[in-house]
């Protein structure tokens, strides 16, 4: 046999190890498409479901509510934004550190769109990279009109925007009943004429229609206008005392709404934002229930549930936890 020949067995030899490596590469590549397509939810755990509780006790609850990061609430949902400034920064990032929390937001309607910049600073002194706050405008508007306001708000917004770049902050408003930005139009107007990736929408599906393919086409149509998704619905409200287990009605998996569709299309836009397990107690700055112990409990409660969602919706590429 000449000696550039392969024989028959080492042909075979080498015809099976090239049929190995390209299996292994699309099996790669098959896991690697799969990884991609893996949807998961990032959360946040909101300090004002705990009332006025010391953020000391709170601390060690985000990373039982399987979260990272804390968002603060101020008076008067809670106080833990002002027990900060009691207690001091230097003490607060000591207390993040050593519970190995981040500050990932806050909430501040108190200081309204156009009062955030020193707020801005604080999110910048401790990394955090989200500012939920409202809008102003006059509310139910449609049409024309609704647009024509929005523009106003979007150029107002123009100075703080400009702050909130330089510091690598995004600012998110939400859709909060009985404001300008209220409405599914409104919120399309806002996604449609936000002049920068800094101005976004947190978005709230208790002021909204309870109607899944709504919220669902909603969610498609803002895409990746949408920075932050409260886990929330209206369930029987939160304007007026009522019997616990019927408050508990917004928290999701207790009131009516179903939360398949709404993940499935978090999913199609490719949301990586947080997800804010949320509900309002009556009275404001009360914990949604009596022990810290109790709200995390709940708070899980509704993680497997929208856990359960998830599986249900994707099987095997959902890669939360509960």
């Amino acid at each position: 046999m000449h000696p550039t020949l392969l024989s028959r067995r080492r042909f075979c030899q080498v015809l099976g190890a090239v049929a190995a490596s390209a299996q292994s590469l699309q099996s790669a590549v098959h896991a690697a498409g799969q990884k991609e397509d893996v949807f998961s939810l990032r959360y946040i755990l909101a300090s004002s479901m705990y009332g006025t509780t010391r953020v000391e006790e709170i601390l060690p609850e985000v990373a039982k509510a399987g979260a990272d990061s804390i968002d603060l609430w101020p008076r008067h949902h809670g106080d833990q934004r002002e027990q900060v400034e009691a207690m001091g920064h230097d003490r607060f990032a000591a207390l993040l550190e050593r519970h190995g929390v981040r500050l990932g937001m806050t909430t501040r309607y108190d200081l309204g769109p156009f009062g955030l910049q020193p707020e801005i600073k604080f999110l910048r002194r401790f990394g955090g990279r989200l500012i939920v706050t409202g809008s102003v405008g006059p509310p139910d508007l449609s049409g024309p009109r609704c647009k024509q306001a929005v523009a106003r708000f979007v150029e107002q917004m123009k100075p703080h925007l400009a702050a909130a770049e330089d510091a690598g902050v995004t600012i998110a408003i939400e859709n909060h009943g009985r404001a300008l930005i209220s409405t599914p139009d409104s919120l399309r107007y806002l996604a449609e004429l936000a002049p920068s990736d800094k101005l976004g929408i947190a978005l709230a599906p208790y002021h909204l229609p309870q109607d899944e393919r709504l919220l669902a086409g909603l969610i498609e149509e803002l895409g990746p206008r949408l920075v932050h998704f409260y886990a929330w619905q209206y369930g029987e409200g939160c304007m007026r005392p009522m019997p616990k287990d019927r408050e508990l009605k917004q928290m999701p998996g207790r009131g009516p709404l179903d939360f398949r569709p709404l993940l499935i299309a978090l999913k199609k836009v490719r949301y990586r934002g947080w997800t804010e397990i949320f509900m309002h107690p009556t009275p404001r700055g009360i914990p949604i229930l009596p022990t810290t112990a109790e709200v995390t409990a709940e708070i899980n409660r509704a993680r497997r549930y929208l856990a359960d969602c998830a599986r249900q919706a994707f099987g095997a590429r959902f890669g939360g936890t509960v």
